[in-house]
């Protein structure tokens, strides 16, 4: 890794792992803690191990309060995962928002469909090497998540013949102008919000849109916890926009769009997530989002020590590729999954 942490590409001496393709159903978060424990509980000793144990049971406490207070539906099903489990971190992993991502939405290369681009970045470490692939059997039809064992929420994920979706973090507001104490009142203010939280709004609008403007309108309209900015592509090349969100509000760029981690067409200030924004959103503009190369087109600033997850998705073709990565680069071969063509797109 070089001083700027940039990531440098070394050579593989072992064979990397697959990424596991599990198919479940509504139940899937505890479907997927149930068929991959053994990786769940590998992810919480890699990823929790910044953390001192007495820490993490306190922000699990701190957490199922929060869910109890207003989300009763996902505290039960939170509750079963951390039972199964059976050790502290469940919950802190469920409402945790400290991810930053570089996402585009807009036309394929040959400008016939839309693509979604997604790199996904996070300070823990074992994300990359432990993703799995969801393939859900919903009501609105089935849809593929890029997920981890027993996590609730949605970050990314393609809905085929509907659309796809991907979830960036916000700039925090700056309600002081000190970092410690705008960390604090944010939270503070969440304490009062029964709103949801991003990642469990891009869950519903998997679950429950069939359209890319049914998918839209709920990521407009549908009030969150904190501040987030969605990215959505549907089938015809478009059907593209960023949704920068604030609690009850938001701001639509429609078309061909990049997001980071920064403002683009919201007037409010807030403190920027992440480094190198803009190079980053430049960076992807230039990407064709072809859907049968490699990652080579993943270079720094948009590839650093913190990536975990890069994909391409489409939408009306159902195709996804996607590979796992950590500090020192990829960590599972690239996954290549469409939806079966004898699989219908009704309900489950």
């Amino acid at each position: 890794m070089s001083d700027d942490g940039e990531v440098a590409m070394t050579g593989q001496h072992q064979p990397l792992p697959e990424i596991p393709v599990l198919h479940v159903g509504t139940d899937w978060p505890f479907e997927t803690l149930d068929q991959e424990f053994a990786r769940a509980n590998a992810l919480l000793d890699e990823g929790g191990g910044r953390f001192p144990r007495i820490a993490i049971q306190a922000a699990d406490a701190l957490s199922r309060r929060w869910l109890e207070r207003w989300h009763e539906p996902y505290l039960t099903e939170i509750d079963r995962i951390s039972a199964r489990i059976g050790r502290p971190g469940a919950y802190f992993l469920n409402v945790s928002y400290e991810w930053g991502c570089t996402s585009r939405a807009g036309p394929s290369p040959d400008g016939r469909t839309a693509r979604l681009l997604r790199v996904l970045d996070w300070p823990d470490h074992g994300l990359g090497r432990h993703v799995i692939a969801a393939v859900v059997k919903g009501a609105a039809g089935p849809w593929l998540t890029l997920t981890w064992p027993g996590y609730t929420g949605v970050l990314q994920a393609v809905a085929p013949q509907r659309f796809a979706a991907a979830l960036n973090q916000a700039p925090m507001q700056k309600p002081v102008g000190f970092y410690p104490l705008d960390w604090l009142v944010t939270r503070l203010h969440v304490w009062d919000r029964p709103h949801l939280t991003a990642a469990h709004l891009l869950r519903q609008v998997f679950e429950r849109a069939r359209t890319f403007a049914e998918a839209k309108a709920l990521l407009v309209e549908t009030p969150i916890a904190l501040p987030a900015i969605y990215i959505l592509s549907g089938l015809a090349a478009d059907e593209a926009c960023v949704i920068e969100r604030h609690p009850e509000s938001a701001q639509v760029i429609e078309g061909d769009a990049c997001a980071a981690n920064a403002w683009q067409a919201s007037p409010r200030p807030g403190r920027v997530r992440g480094h190198d924004n803009v190079r980053r959103v430049e960076s992807l503009r230039s990407v064709p989002g072809a859907l049968d190369s490699t990652f080579e087109w993943l270079q720094p600033p948009v590839l650093n020590r913190r990536t975990r997850l890069a994909l391409v998705a489409d939408a009306s073709s159902g195709a996804v590729i996607a590979q796992g990565f950590e500090a020192d680069g990829p960590a599972t071969t690239i996954l290549r999954w469409s939806l079966p063509k004898d699989t219908g797109n009704g309900s489950g």
